[in-house]
């Protein structure tokens, strides 16, 4: 292959001479059932824009004083569009459930590819239940402003893991069609509230301050990336879905190119609304007094308390939406190592009815209720502390998640380069790989900061332990993967050789061509 041609036989991956990989039809997804709107919609779910705009904003606004996040959001925007540029081209030619291991695979070779791949299912598995502790949490602040019931929070998260195991066992367009209606009223929100706010200014009016590249000096500039760079965390998952659309060479890029792009411009759009409406010299005083009900109380004073009760549900909705999204991603990567061999045989095999990888989800759903459970059980220990679950369950979840996303986009895009080279087609393709590389050093960058400033990420301490116990939760998952890899290349090499190649449909697909 020396082209960036997307032919029936480039885009077919081959296995090692020798080497069978045919695994059997129930070993693959079903396709066709997503198309461009349903991908992107399933995507875009997992980025929370609610859960942005009223928690991670307020917070980094608060904790970093960095007045120009609107200026950071398309700066990163910028970022992780030359990251898609390879990583889109890399799903024209590999579609594999395993996204980010597939490639890696593809690119670094089988062992690297199964250290990624404890790295993603590990990285996915706590930031969706991360989200769990904001969920009960908001929940049952719900229930107390509007029913006068105490409630702890863990009551409704135990009930989202079991509302989520079940929708996650229906077939992925069903999925798609909640995600999409929660997203859709999510944003709507968020859209006439950036309107009220800019015909409603603070002392400043319409100004456009929070874009001046001065606003981005200080020491939190560093941690603010860490912070906005996690509310992009979904985008990256279109490929995930690959082997359930129709045409994945067409609408995994497509999709990709819309999540990115569309994100950094909303994001980038409301931060500066926001700093309109208290004015920018007024945001960080105006986040540091009120924290996570900044938005609220702002929406309050334009549109009104029904207004804001609305925003207050669909701030709930929206979390579940996420909730659903990140289990669905974990439920696949599972299922691609499970066909693969990097997870017991039974977790590669699809739901009958439902064509969904029904093991690995059920694993996810048994992880969830387990964390949830061991919070619930620490925190009724502290007192009823009615902050613990979000300041532990979803930060450390949150933060890690982020952590492990972002080292796998920078291995990613080396491996996108080194994919290309190693098939003679660094030329074709120059642009790509300059773009991959140049993403790559700018994530490793962003990662670097993440590891230094864990502390103030997770609100720890500077001398806290968990400084390091929770990014090592990333590197042991990466040891571990590399470990089983070597001892799965010395007992079944046939097993190893298979790892990021997919169901023996990409075979076939090849030999027709």
């Amino acid at each position: 292959m020396t082209t960036g041609s997307s032919s029936t036989s480039d885009r077919a991956v081959a296995a090692e001479p020798g080497i069978s990989t045919y695994l059997g039809e129930e070993s693959a997804l079903r396709a066709g059932r997503l198309g461009t709107a349903g991908l992107l919609l399933s995507v875009l779910a997992a980025t929370g824009p609610l859960m942005v705009v009223a928690g991670v904003m307020p917070t980094t606004f608060a904790v970093m004083g960095v007045v120009g996040m609107p200026l950071l959001f398309l700066i990163l925007g910028i970022v992780l569009t030359l990251f898609s540029v390879g990583y889109a081209e890399m799903s024209r030619h590999v579609h594999n459930a395993g996204a980010f291991y597939a490639y890696i695979s593809r690119g670094l070779g089988p062992t690297t590819g199964a250290a990624a791949a404890l790295v993603a299912l590990v990285a996915y598995s706590v930031l969706q239940v991360g989200i769990f502790g904001i969920f009960g949490f908001e929940v049952a602040g719900l229930f107390q402003q509007y029913l006068d019931v105490e409630l702890a929070w863990w009551i409704p998260a135990l009930l989202a893991v079991v509302a989520v195991g079940v929708l996650a066992l229906l077939k992925i367009d069903v999925n798609a069609k909640v995600l999409g209606v929660l997203l859709l009223l999510e944003v709507a929100v968020v859209v006439v509230f950036d309107v009220a706010a800019l015909g409603d200014p603070g002392r400043e009016g319409l100004s456009m301050h929070a874009f001046d590249p001065s606003t981005l000096s200080g020491v939190g500039l560093g941690t603010a990336l860490c912070f906005c760079i996690a509310a992009f965390t979904g985008f990256e998952q279109a490929p995930v879905y690959a082997e359930e659309t129709s045409r994945p060479h067409i609408l995994v890029p497509r999709v990709m190119f819309l999540a990115v792009g569309g994100v950094a411009l909303f994001f980038a759009f409301s931060s500066w609304a926001m700093t309109v409406a208290t004015g920018p010299a007024g945001i960080v005083g105006a986040a540091q007094k009120q924290s996570t009900t900044l938005l609220f109380g702002l929406t309050e004073d334009r549109l009104g308390g029904t207004f804001t009760d609305v925003v207050h549900v669909l701030f709930v909705t929206g979390m579940f939406a996420a909730l659903l999204s990140f289990h669905n991603v974990v439920a696949r990567y599972a299922f691609a190592m499970g066909r693969e061999g990097l997870l017991p045989a039974r977790f590669g095999r699809t739901n009958s009815g439902s064509g969904a990888p029904g093991t690995g989800s059920i694993l996810q759903s048994v992880i969830s209720l387990i964390v949830v459970v061991c919070f619930a059980v620490a925190d009724d220990g502290k007192a009823g502390d009615p902050t613990a679950p979000v300041l532990h369950l979803f930060t450390w979840g949150g933060n890690v998640g982020a952590l492990g996303v972002i080292l796998l986009m920078a291995t990613a895009s080396l491996a996108v380069i080194v994919f290309f080279v190693k098939r003679g087609a660094a030329g074709p393709q120059a642009w790509r790989l300059v773009s991959s590389g140049i993403a790559g050093l700018a994530l490793l960058v962003i990662a670097g900061y993440t590891i230094k400033d864990f502390d103030v990420l997770v609100g720890s301490g500077p001398d806290s332990a968990l400084n390091w116990l929770l990014p090592g939760i990333i590197a042991l998952a990466a040891l571990v993967g590399v470990v089983y890899s070597l001892v799965l290349r010395s007992r079944n090499p046939e097993a190893h050789a298979r790892i990021g190649l997919g169901n023996e449909a990409f075979q076939l697909e090849k030999k027709a061509g």
